[in-house]
């Protein structure tokens, strides 16, 4: 496989991985602003001919590095993403209870953005 680049285009919410100039795979994922910020990601997305190759994970860790930049927790409501930080404690901390229920609720309220 060529090399992959991960990008984020916050303005679309979403964390792509692109090799050969094509997106293999995505992180869709919003911005939580209250009760605090965080960042939540709701679906993880890799296509069927690039899969078994590692994106998703590569995709995950990069989505919990830049909240480590940025100073935000993630707040994980995508299945795949809960499951890789329940594997990578290590980098992936734990994330308060109510800031998963506030992401819940925002999510409930906004039910056509993903």
């Amino acid at each position: 496989m060529s090399e992959t680049e991960i990008r984020d285009d916050r303005a679309a919410g979403r964390l792509e991985a692109v090799a050969g100039g094509e997106v293999v795979g995505r992180i869709e994922y919003f911005v939580l602003e209250s009760p605090a910020r965080a960042l939540v990601p709701v679906h993880t997305i890799v296509e069927p001919a690039h899969e078994g190759k590692g994106i998703a994970g590569s995709l995950a860790r990069e989505l919990y590095a830049l909240a480590e930049r940025e100073g935000v927790p993630v707040a994980p409501l995508c299945p795949y993403v809960v499951a890789w930080a329940e594997r990578h404690p290590e980098q992936a901390p734990a994330v308060d209870p109510r800031l998963l229920e506030a992401a819940k609720d925002w999510l409930r309220a906004h039910p056509g953005r993903f």
